[in-house]
């Protein structure tokens, strides 16, 4: 089986989780808690597996992987099931664009080590860059979408909108601003899939969180 390091919180460790089970792939969950003892990402240990002492590291295939875009991309060309990016090349473009514009352009602003670093108001500091991002992102979806992200097929970037959503709402994003995210949203929380790798239900989940 594959071998993710993962906590159950972070939207990065999510993504490959909704990828895995899209795709029907049994996997091992190694839990690594961000939050115990200052962080279990520090060891040495768990640096031997990720040197950026980050979540999610997948070993795979006998590789070991970082960096949760890499990760799905591997499992799509290397694992049966539906296609997580397109075939026609203009699509998938805009599959990486939308991926990418969560994973490095939102994400990165609002994870747990940037908002502990930045010493303002946390919840302020992180809808700041979230609704920064949701405004740009509500207007390429607008052109990009059907049924989902892009087109009518459930893709990467699909993978990368649900916990960057759940993150917005962690944080009292107003949704109602991004009538286009919220209902692709609103029809993903709704796939065995995603809801199968939710936070609410994994093995590190804490009781009070657990749904």
């Amino acid at each position: 089986f594959p071998i993710l390091h993962s906590y159950f919180r972070s939207s990065c460790s999510w993504r490959v989780r909704i990828a895995f089970a899209l795709k029907g792939i049994d996997y091992d969950q190694v839990p690594v808690n961000l939050i115990k003892d200052g962080g279990l990402q520090h060891t040495e240990q768990y640096k031997a597996v990720n040197p950026m002492q980050q979540v999610p590291a997948l070993q795979i295939d006998g590789l070991t992987l970082s960096q949760s875009l890499a990760m799905i991309e591997y499992i799509d060309e290397t694992r049966p099931g539906p296609r997580l990016l397109p075939d026609d090349p203009k699509e998938r473009a805009q599959v990486r664009m939308i991926s990418d514009l969560i994973a490095s352009g939102i994400q990165p602003l609002q994870n747990l080590y940037v908002i502990q670093k930045c010493g303002t108001d946390k919840v302020q500091w992180a809808q700041h860059f979230i609704s920064r991002g949701f405004e740009g992102l509500e207007q390429i979806l607008k052109q990009t979408a059907g049924k989902y992200c892009v087109g009518d097929e459930i893709s990467m970037a699909d993978i990368c909108l649900v916990p960057q959503v759940y993150n917005a709402e962690r944080f009292k994003v107003d949704m109602e601003k991004y009538p286009t995210i919220k209902m692709i949203n609103q029809t993903l929380v709704e796939v065995e899939a995603f809801r199968a790798s939710h936070p609410s239900c994994q093995p590190d989940t804490p009781d009070d969180l657990r749904a």
